[in-house]
């Protein structure tokens, strides 16, 4: 009688996904909660949170996300509407569209990298909307 049937993203706030060191993945992940990923992914990622690679993740396709940090290894294509950090034992190959990057001495970034400070929303199939400046 009282049951919910759905979560909102309100209600997922503080909750984190996790897969753990030693988890191999082959497919699509798309979630709204923030994730967390210390195993391997062979596939597309799609958030509208944040996503952690931690130090033992690999991850070998395309991110969509809010945020991202990464400690692991990555291949491929990264879009991230606000702030991607890369830490000093990661590994990235691939292309980079971002709001804005922070990389921290030692990391391997090997990578094009386009840093749109206005991008309001990304979506998976490499359309972009952007919000329109005025003076």
């Amino acid at each position: 009688m009282f049951k919910k049937d759905t979560n909102s993203y309100t209600d997922l706030l503080g909750k984190t996904n996790r897969i753990v060191e030693g988890t191999k993945l082959k497919g699509d992940i798309v979630s709204q909660a923030d994730f967390r990923l210390d195993g391997e992914l062979i596939g597309n990622f799609h958030s509208n949170g944040k996503l952690v690679i931690g130090p033992a993740g690999f991850v070998k396709g395309d991110i969509v996300c809010k945020n991202l940090d990464i400690e692991g290894k990555f291949e491929g294509k990264i879009q991230v509407t606000e702030i991607l950090s890369i830490k000093a034992k990661a590994t990235i190959l691939g292309e980079v569209v971002c709001g804005k990057l922070a990389v921290e001495p030692g990391a391997i970034f090997t990578a094009t990298c386009t840093m749109k400070p206005n991008v309001k929303n990304l979506t998976p199939n490499n359309a972009e909307r952007t919000e329109e400046k005025t003076a």
